[in-house]
């Protein structure tokens, strides 16, 4: 990137060159490309650099002041709508209208949960999403359906630390309350929260009381348990 005399070359461009060469780079490894120099990461953080992203990499994509935003999901600026629109191409594959709409969900989820205060408890979390989704039209059944994959993209791609361990102990533990469909939380969902618990997350257990506890509540819930699920 240095030439014979020790100059950089890219440091002589204008920022909007620079960013039109550095929003083709391979967006894994912008985190990477960002960290070359101060400049570069400075225009990492203008709004310039995304709104050029979001129009390179998704032309489709509508603007920011086309329609009134529908739902209690805030959408962001370009960098998070950038966000949106990557994790729905790229974990759920989804197309269309909704594609935007499932990323801010997917990313509103997962940064309520992982808020290292007490998150809103899940049912909450469960009717916002489900808000969201009845809010731009959609059907209650599948509004439910969509809601439980994106709780279940969520907790699979959770760190495995020990907060997350604390997250879905906590998950675990919340009563069954009654709610009407389709506010009620799936079975999926509930399911994925043991298996991650009593998998994955095993060796986080501090006791064979701690882990009979939750095993106990597994039982409760789930009949038969698989096997995968015993051996502290």
């Amino acid at each position: 990137m240095v030439d014979l005399n020790g100059e950089d070359p890219f440091g002589k461009l204008p920022d909007h060159l620079l960013i039109e060469i550095l929003i083709r780079v391979p967006v894994v490894e912008w985190g990477l490309v960002s960290s070359v120099s101060t400049q570069w990461a400075n225009l990492f953080q203008q709004e310039c650099l995304w709104k050029a992203a979001l129009i390179t990499n998704f032309p489709l994509a509508p603007a920011a002041h086309a329609k009134t935003w529908p739902g209690p999901i805030p959408r962001g600026l370009s960098k998070r709508r950038f966000a949106a629109l990557y994790v729905s191409k790229h974990l759920f594959s989804v197309d269309g209208e909704m594609d935007e709409i499932v990323g801010h969900t997917y990313l509103y989820l997962k940064d309520q949960l992982e808020i290292t205060n007490t998150p809103a408890p899940s049912v909450i979390l469960h009717g916002t999403v489900i808000d969201q989704f009845i809010a731009c039209g959609m059907s209650r059944e599948k509004a439910h359906d969509l809601a439980s994959m994106i709780w279940l993209a969520v907790i699979e791609n959770l760190e495995e630390s020990k907060e997350t361990f604390m997250l879905l102990k906590r998950l675990a533990a919340e009563g069954d309350e009654f709610l009407p469909f389709p506010y009620s939380r799936s079975y999926k969902v509930l399911w994925k929260v043991f298996d991650k618990l009593l998998t994955d997350l095993r060796d986080c257990f501090t006791s064979m009381e701690d882990y009979y506890d939750v095993l106990g509540c597994a039982k409760h819930k789930f009949q038969p348990i698989p096997s995968t699920w015993l051996g502290y």
